[in-house]
């Protein structure tokens, strides 16, 4: 059983960070033409596509997709609820309160994925692959107003461990406001 609530879990858990990363260019305005951007629309589009026609959009806030990975964070926890108990389980209103604590945590996981992944880019590929030019366009924004307070030193810059400094402290902060809940989900 735990097999399987892994592989529930992940291939959920990696669907849901795609669908939060189209939310994320779409609010960052990042290159679409993209390899790793064209990846990530193709991905989502059958779903995404006819929801876009029904849901408008709220500024750059794309609320269709916003709407799609709160729901595929809600039916995570259906499933594995129903794995667990081998059958079919009533829903419950707790799944829609699991699900967009699920869906903050996941856009922050995310987001440290990409930072940690933009960093050993930086320090393989030179600026030269078209994944680090999308992930520099996602977290340019954050990273940039950190810059200016704490300024490169010695030629290393601290921006992103700052970032996951914070990030970290957030999820602790998360984890004593909501309870042990936030750790398991």
């Amino acid at each position: 059983m735990n097999s399987m609530s892994f592989l529930i879990s992940t291939l959920f858990d990696l669907y849901i960070m795609v669908v939060i990363l189209r939310i994320w260019l779409q609010a960052a305005r990042a290159d679409f033409y993209n390899p790793f951007s064209q990846f990530i629309v193709k991905a989502t589009q059958p779903v995404v596509g006819p929801l876009r026609r029904v849901i408008p959009s709220i500024g750059s806030l794309d609320l269709a997709t916003l709407l799609f990975a709160y729901v595929l964070c809600v039916v995570k926890f259906a499933a594995l609820v129903m794995l667990a108990s081998q059958g079919a389980v009533a829903f419950s209103l707790d799944y829609l309160y699991l699900g967009f604590l699920a869906l903050v945590k996941a856009a922050g996981g995310l987001l440290f994925w990409v930072l940690l992944l933009r960093a050993i880019l930086s320090w393989v590929s030179q600026g030269r692959s078209p994944i680090e030019y999308v992930f520099h366009q996602l977290t340019e924004p954050m990273l940039a107003p950190i810059r200016r307070i704490i300024p490169a030193m010695g030629g290393f810059d601290f921006s992103v461990l700052v970032l996951f400094i914070v990030l970290q402290f957030a999820n602790f902060l998360m984890g004593d406001i909501i309870g042990p809940i936030w750790f398991r989900l």
